[in-house]
């Protein structure tokens, strides 16, 4: 048994992260238990699911990946909402319904997303990725659906308790990260942790100090939060964030121009392991080719095929990047109807040449040897394998894309009744997503900083790889823009201030936001331990996307891009508005039934004239400032 390194550690994090956030061991449970609870019926579903459909073992271990990320955001964004409300006074029952209503609606809209974009790899056509994009789809909607049925049930249990904390939670629940970590890691040493934990929460209920609650948190006013402060600097040089968001992002995916498509082999294994110590000795002893043999076969006919097909061992000779080729050997030397060549290219197959070499057999050396004798010579082997899939995928990739962008336009035109929105939405998450491939690229396929990550040496990236990215990234991206924009839109039909709307969105987000993407960060980056190369360059990549999406994009480009648009973000032509369906993500009857007794903010307003109390979506504590 191999113990479950990533998803160990991804844990591990997750829980200091939502310590942090929250503030409170139960609000920090709350999405982790969630999260798992989704994974674990989505597995076993997936399970199920392989009697039917042709599911890769790698499906498992990507869906627990993205649940893991997914199912911790989903739930941290209505546990969020959940306390925001109570502490406006709301029962329990009625913080529930609230956060549901609301922030439950954007993560049922978001998971919808995400499913959307990974079913979208059905467009391809090939039964490997179709398993992928079966199985990454039935775990992040049971996760989904955890965080919209298992936890609102979880939240009435625990009432009132999730924002009291004592010391004995938090001095526990980090020392199960620390036994977490050690666990993952594989350091024994670190295993007294988790017996410590234990001891700690009995000790609690005799040490007073250990049952003592910690203090509440003081909070800003609003518009002394950095969040605020960095908004109002964009929002007053637009032109300068775009610039500058938009080049850095380009810059990072510039690397995508060189992106070469192929599988990796026992070459990339680390130099440490026996397979690549015996690979070396191939390649050092009958040249780097003897690792990718070619295979050529065709079948024989009429007498005029077997005449050619010693031109052909002629020509196969003589051909520059052939190191050996073995004479045409029939299937049966007295009457035969098949012959087989064996070839050993000069250069390693992973190389542009031994690629090259493939194609030149097939379009040049091949046909012009058999001339009109109507022999038809087909190769195999590796280097032929690698170049045909990849090129399979390559032809349906623009159709692929095309699909889930324009289904992902069309949700999110409904969604916030805009044309401008959706369309910057879809070309910032196609930047957040090149921006991925580059990096990519410049790490596993050029070799920067490959020794940091536990390559054995550079290689091709995956076929597969760029399209479970683009459905992923997407979806992902798609979330954060929906929880970011439904706030922004909230505020702006309150106030019909698209610079205020704007301000106010990003303040009460940001930190919710990226608290999320730093889940989801160290989530993706752990399994970039896993043994796995595949593994390795799909965390790697995701964690990327997800950094880049959640600050450049979300905390640049989107209030720049707001600013500069102004009111015209919210521009749709009435007959286009007469024909989409209306979607309301944020739960609009719900708030329009409040505002009598809420501030521009959702607020309730005191006595006192001249405050009126506010919540920061994070971390949902009271903050007064004058209304303006």
């Amino acid at each position: 048994f191999e113990a479950p390194t990533s998803e160990v550690l991804g844990l591990a994090f997750a829980i200091v992260i939502l310590i942090f956030a929250f503030g409170s061991v139960l609000a920090m449970g709350l999405p982790i238990g969630t999260a798992f609870g989704g994974i674990g019926v989505g597995v076993l579903v997936v399970t199920l699911a392989s009697n039917l459909f042709t599911i890769p073992d790698v499906a498992t271990t990507l869906g627990v990946m993205i649940g893991l990320g997914v199912g911790i955001d989903y739930a941290l964004f209505i546990v969020t909402r959940y306390r925001e409300s109570r502490r406006r006074g709301n029962t329990c029952a009625d913080a529930t319904a609230e956060a549901i209503n609301t922030a439950g609606r954007a993560v049922i809209f978001a998971g919808t997303t995400v499913v959307i974009s990974l079913l979208g790899m059905l467009i391809m056509g090939v039964s490997f990725m179709n398993g992928l994009a079966i199985g990454a789809s039935i775990t992040v909607l049971f996760t989904m659906l955890a965080s919209v049925t298992l936890l609102p049930a979880l939240l009435g249990f625990v009432g009132d308790r999730v924002e009291v904390t004592r010391w004995r939670g938090i001095v526990a629940a980090g020392l199960v990260a620390v036994a977490l970590v050690g666990y993952g890691l594989k350091q024994q040493w670190m295993f007294w942790a988790a017996p410590l934990a234990a001891l700690v929460m009995v000790a609690g209920s005799f040490i007073p100090a250990l049952r003592r609650p910690l203090a509440a948190r003081q909070v800003k006013p609003m518009q002394e939060t950095t969040a605020y402060r960095w908004s109002r600097i964009v929002q007053r040089r637009p032109w300068v964030s775009l610039v500058v968001g938009a080049g850095v992002l380009i810059a990072i995916a510039l690397p995508v121009l060189d992106l070469r498509l192929g599988f990796a082999d026992e070459g990339n294994y680390p130099a440490d392991t026996t397979t690549k110590r015996a690979y070396d000795l191939l390649a050092d002893g009958f040249g780097p080719g003897f690792n990718g043999p070619l295979t050529l076969v065709a079948a024989i006919d009429t007498p005029q095929q077997l005449a050619a097909a010693d031109s052909v061992s002629q020509a196969l000779a003589t051909t520059p990047g052939v190191a050996f080729a073995s004479p045409a050997v029939p299937n049966d030397p007295t009457s035969p109807t098949a012959v087989l060549w064996t070839l050993y290219p000069t250069d390693a197959p992973q190389s542009v040449e031994a690629a090259d070499l493939v194609t030149s057999l097939r379009n040049e050396v091949l046909p012009q040897a058999a001339g009109d004798s109507g022999l038809a010579v087909k190769v195999t082997g590796t280097v032929a394998v690698n170049l045909d899939f990849s090129g399979y995928l390559a032809d349906r990739l623009p159709t692929f894309f095309a699909v889930v962008l324009a289904l992902s336009f069309i949700l999110l035109m409904a969604v916030f009744r805009s044309l401008l929105v959706p369309l910057k939405a879809v070309i910032m998450n196609l930047l957040s997503i090149g921006s991925a491939y580059g990096a990519v690229v410049a790490v596993f396929q050029w070799g920067w900083g490959s020794s940091l990550v536990g390559l054995g040496g550079s290689a091709p990236i995956d076929p597969w790889l760029p399209v479970m990215m683009f459905a992923i990234v997407f979806g992902l991206s798609m979330d954060y823009e929906v929880f970011l924009l439904s706030r922004v839109k909230e505020e702006y039909d309150r106030t019909g201030d698209n610079e205020l709307a704007v301000a106010d969105g990003l303040a009460n987000t940001a930190r919710v936001i990226t608290a999320a993407a730093a889940i989801m960060v160290f989530v993706f980056g752990s399994f970039m331990l896993e043994a796995d190369r595949s593994i390795k360059m799909f965390g790697f990549g995701l964690a990327v996307a997800v950094f880049l999406d959640a600050t450049i994009v979300r905390m640049l480009l989107v209030p720049a891009t707001m600013e500069l648009l102004g009111d015209r973000n919210w521009w749709l032509p009435r007959w286009l508005d007469r024909l989409l369906p209306k979607i309301d993500v944020e739960g609009s009857s719900h708030n329009a039934n409040a505002h009598d007794a809420t501030s521009h903010n959702g607020m309730p307003v005191v006595n006192d004239p001249d405050f009126e109390l506010e919540v920061e979506d994070v971390l949902g504590d009271d903050a007064a400032r004058p209304r303006s």
